[in-house]
């Protein structure tokens, strides 16, 4: 496993060494005082990132599955004194305990919606961002495009923008905001998406 630079585990590999954290924050548009999620947050660099060059007030939580990683997170947390960090360890799909209902301003999940399509558990992740998001909120996604390429997830776990337009508009929620010119340089172009979401 390669260690991010920030030195925290995570389970897959850190998107921190091919995407530009400042690229994607500024996507949020972030006031400074939101409350933020870094939904699957692996080693945490955009959650850190919010708190050290945005010098972000609101409360920022990092939720991630794997232990190792909210470890690290509660470690830097103490040495950092970062009392608006709250970091919780959950599946997603199964619930994140400790979030009220339409408390959070913004999710953001980077290369993480493709797991919930591998493990065939997309409508029960939609349910969940959609109970903690507030009814001005956003849930911003970026992922990998469907393409057929060496980098990246396999091809069938990804989805277009469209597929996920639908499935969130299933759920009561519409596309707000889509950037495809987004992510790393690939010869087939930019190698991501950006698509946000709000309650309808």
């Amino acid at each position: 496993m390669m260690k991010p630079k920030n030195g925290h585990r995570a389970r897959g590999f850190s998107s921190e060494h091919f995407l530009d954290s400042d690229e994607i924050i500024r996507e949020l548009d972030l006031k400074g005082c939101e409350t933020v999620m870094d939904a699957g947050c692996g080693d945490g660099h955009n959650a850190i990132k919010i708190l050290e060059d945005y010098d972000h007030k609101g409360i920022i939580y990092a939720v991630d599955v794997y232990d190792a990683s909210i470890e690290d997170m509660e470690t830097y947390k103490q040495d950092n004194n970062a009392e608006n960090l709250i970091n919780i360890e959950a599946d997603i799909t199964e619930g994140i305990p400790g979030v009220d209902d339409e408390s959070v301003d913004i999710v953001l999940m980077v290369n993480v919606f493709h797991g919930f399509k591998a493990s065939r558990k997309l409508d029960e992740a939609v349910d969940e961002l959609s109970r903690i998001i507030k009814r001005d909120g956003k849930i911003a996604i970026m992922d990998y495009k469907a393409w057929d390429v060496p980098k990246g997830p396999p091809t069938h776990v990804r989805s277009s923008p469209d597929d996920l337009e639908k499935l969130f508009n299933s759920h009561g929620l519409k596309k707000i905001y889509l950037n495809e010119d987004i992510g790393e340089s690939i010869p087939e172009g930019k190698s991501h998406f950006l698509i946000m979401f709000a309650k309808d």
